[in-house]
């Protein structure tokens, strides 16, 4: 029987995609073995709100820790906090997203177990006794199988890895304490820049439209906004090159050194495919390339190549993508 630990993420007191995608991640292990789902939510008074929708996602037991002081990502004090709750909950495996927070804090809750932790995992099994999970390795070109003995075994999961599935469950609230009183942290966060509030996250957009030098110039993205549109459910993308010629914010950089994205559908539009940036999407479920060159190394990986003008055929992808969504 393996109890698992599921972190769920909030942002500004919504719970987001990525925390149900650890619950659903840790119910598929838990049936596996006949366990039971922890999830541990934490942040200001009423976050608490959100126990009914991680139950309806298969939480047996919702953890919920409110205090002002954690409205806010408070490092220190959450990672105490989770620390003491996974040290005494006898769990076998406890679920990080491989977000920026989650990249920040699962460290912490690592080291101050002293346990492994394996991060951006695409794939979790138990073997007997061991965890068995897989992550990218050199720069996404090998896909690296890691045998986890550690108790627990602490991982961080790559977003659209673990598609969120309804598996309703009792989902008891249980109220906690944080450890110590976060708001005498040494470590403060005074503010949380993001984008855009109307732009999808790319950690979490089903249909990722990126771009590259192909594009000329900042002002051709607007083909590209045009497609993302038509979609409806999709964010802009683009390379280090774009981002670094200022064309577009470095927060919309996929790559190596970018954001590392899993989406359902991932469209490169004049996009070469050096490996830095191949690091950052080659796990999308399908991948459409839109390039001139024939030979462009973005093929290699494509399950759909384009050879062409893309400023020829993004208005025409464009016009078919609105009219099969007006067909329903």
């Amino acid at each position: 029987m393996a109890n698992v630990f599921a972190f769920a993420e909030t942002r500004n007191g919504e719970l987001r995609k990525i925390g149900l995608e650890a619950v659903t991640a840790a119910r598929k292990i838990a049936d596996e073995t006949g366990g039971k789902v922890d999830a541990f939510i934490a942040g200001a008074p009423g976050v608490g709100a959100h126990a009914e929708q991680l139950a309806k996602y298969g939480a047996d037991t919702v953890i919920v820790v409110e205090h002002a002081g954690l409205e806010k990502y408070n490092p220190e004090a959450l990672a105490a906090t989770v620390a003491e709750r996974i040290r005494g909950g006898a769990y076998r495996i406890a679920i990080f997203p491989t977000s920026a927070l989650g990249s920040d804090l699962a460290p912490r809750v690592a080291a101050k177990l002293g346990v492994g932790l394996v991060t951006d995992v695409t794939a979790v099994n138990l073997d007997g006794d061991a965890v068995i999970v897989q992550h990218p390795v050199n720069i996404g070109k090998v896909m690296a199988t890691v045998k986890m003995t550690s108790q627990p075994a602490l991982i961080g999961i790559r977003p659209n890895m673990f598609t969120p599935v309804e598996n309703p469950r009792a989902g008891a609230v249980e109220r906690a304490e944080p450890v110590g009183d976060p708001s005498a942290s040494r470590v403060v966060v005074k503010e949380v820049k993001l984008g855009s509030s109307a732009k999808l996250d790319l950690g979490e957009a089903p249909v990722i439209v990126s771009g590259g030098r192909g594009l000329k110039g900042p002002e051709n993205f607007k083909l590209l906004e045009d497609l993302a549109a038509a979609f409806g459910n999709a964010a802009i993308g683009a390379t280090r090159v774009v981002t670094d010629e200022g064309w577009r914010p470095h927060s919309d950089q996929i790559g190596q050194t970018g954001r590392l994205v899993s989406p359902q559908l991932y469209v490169a539009v004049g996009i070469s495919g050096a490996i830095q940036h191949l690091a950052g999407m080659r796990t999308s479920r399908t991948i459409v390339a839109i390039n001139k060159d024939k030979e462009a190394p973005i093929f290699k990986i494509a399950d759909y190549g384009i050879v062409g003008d893309l400023f020829e055929i993004v208005p025409v992808l464009t016009a078919a993508v609105k009219e099969a969504k007006s067909r329903g």
